[in-house]
């Protein structure tokens, strides 16, 4: 099948959309790519790329073709909003004249913004053929969730816009099984929506570090939790600090911090004017193809989410590639994201934002023998093949796409 991918964000950007692409190209597919200029999460473009940058490129044999848009900048809202925009015209002006020719279907990956649809349903209609959406994060309520938009008169005009594409795409594929009540309510028919769970990427596994590795000279002495991701509001580095603080007694106890965001400053500051610079440390981004390696190097894998109801339906993607390590999970959140990892004993869970139970559950977890930790992580990496296997969950996402291809010849 050829099989166009819509997707804001994607290559060099560190985002499971890449993965998906390379998983369905593996398979004998056509993939092409139309997404825009790479700038997430540093909010500036990627070396060697500029608003104008080359406008088509090859990602392992998969075609990419780039639209412009405006750089996220510090994440600001206005920012924010000009930069989800310019996606949107620039996908819809320039994709048509740079993704040509015949396709079998649509696909189309949708983080936040939900916008990335808005070319999606101009392509179907263009192109003649179905589409299938794949929710990552619900609109508007995440909207109101991070506090981005307050205005409800704001928020009814993306509830109708998240209703004019539910209805417009022939499949809803969501990442928690409790998205579905929320899709539906929106305006999604309850029988285009199919559940899609996000995996890890096949490099997601346990590993060995050599003794001379580089990344052990990185990491601090010690206990190690690490935190793998964007630093933004969501993650609620609030609760991850005033737990850092309860221990700060425990001198070999540190945090390390892999990622970074809009909120990497604040933080910055945070751990000054909190004395937390010994026992919090930031090391930035490194290359996704290093992260099992740091994830290895840890005692405790973190995921931290905001106390909102919202954020309680969602199963953070780290949790499966945490799962795939085999290593244990500290977390502080609600939810999904909580069910998954007492379920799968893979770890220790606090209610999202109460930062002494997060203490305690680390405290408890360093307490643990090495080989209690590791049993742990065992039984973590058990669930997620049975799961969350990418294999099997790209070979669904398949059998979809030829199922509603042949649905949409029928009718028409």
């Amino acid at each position: 099948m050829r099989i166009l991918i819509i997707s804001q964000y994607f290559w060099p950007e560190s985002f499971r959309i890449n993965d998906l692409a390379l998983g369905l190209m593996e398979r004998g597919n056509e993939i092409m790519v139309l997404t825009g200029v790479p700038n997430y999460p540093s909010g500036r473009f990627f070396p060697g790329y500029n608003f104008l940058s080359p406008a088509k490129e090859v990602y392992m044999g998969i075609r990419v073709a780039r639209v412009p848009v405006l750089p996220r900048g510090k994440g600001q809202g206005w920012r924010l909003l000009l930069n989800y925009l310019s996606f949107v015209i620039s996908a819809c002006l320039l994709g048509p004249l740079r993704c040509r020719g015949e396709f079998d279907a649509i696909f189309v990956f949708q983080p936040s913004p939900v916008t990335v649809g808005l070319p999606a349903v101009l392509f179907r209609w263009l192109k003649k053929v179905p589409m299938l959406f794949w929710v990552q994060d619900l609109w508007p309520e995440s909207l109101s969730a991070t506090g981005a938009v307050r205005s409800r008169q704001i928020l009814s005009w993306v509830r109708r816009l998240v209703r004019f594409i539910y209805r417009r795409s022939d499949r809803i594929l969501i990442q928690s099984r409790r998205f579905e009540s929320h899709v539906i309510g929106v305006g999604a028919a309850a029988e285009r929506v199919l559940y899609l769970p996000n995996w890890a990427e096949a490099m997601y596994r346990f590993v060995m570090v050599e003794p001379e590795a580089q990344e052990r000279s990185e990491l601090p002495h010690g206990f190690r939790i690490v935190f793998a991701g964007n630093i933004g509001a969501a993650q609620s580095f609030e609760t991850i600090l005033a737990a850092a603080q309860q221990l700060k007694d425990y001198t070999d106890i540190h945090w390390v911090i892999l990622g970074d965001g809009h909120r990497r400053s604040w933080l910055e500051q945070q751990l000054i004017v909190l004395g937390l610079q010994e026992h919090v440390h930031l090391l930035g981004q490194r290359p996704i193809e290093a992260m099992p390696r740091y994830f290895a190097l840890g005692d405790a894998l973190l995921v931290t989410l905001r106390n909102d109801p919202i954020f309680s339906l969602t199963i953070p993607s780290k949790i499966q590639s945490y799962l795939a390590c085999g290593k244990p999970i500290v977390a502080a959140l609600d939810g999904e994201g909580a069910r998954v990892i007492r379920e799968s004993g893979a770890g220790i869970v606090a209610a999202a934002e109460d930062a002494q139970a997060l203490a305690q559950a680390v405290l408890n977890l360093y307490r643990m023998s090495p080989a209690e930790r590791c049993r742990m992580g065992k039984h973590g990496e058990a669930y997620f093949k049975a799961n969350f296997d990418r294999a099997m969950l790209i070979d669904k996402l398949e059998n979809w796409i030829v199922d509603v291809k042949k649905e949409r010849a029928c009718v028409s």
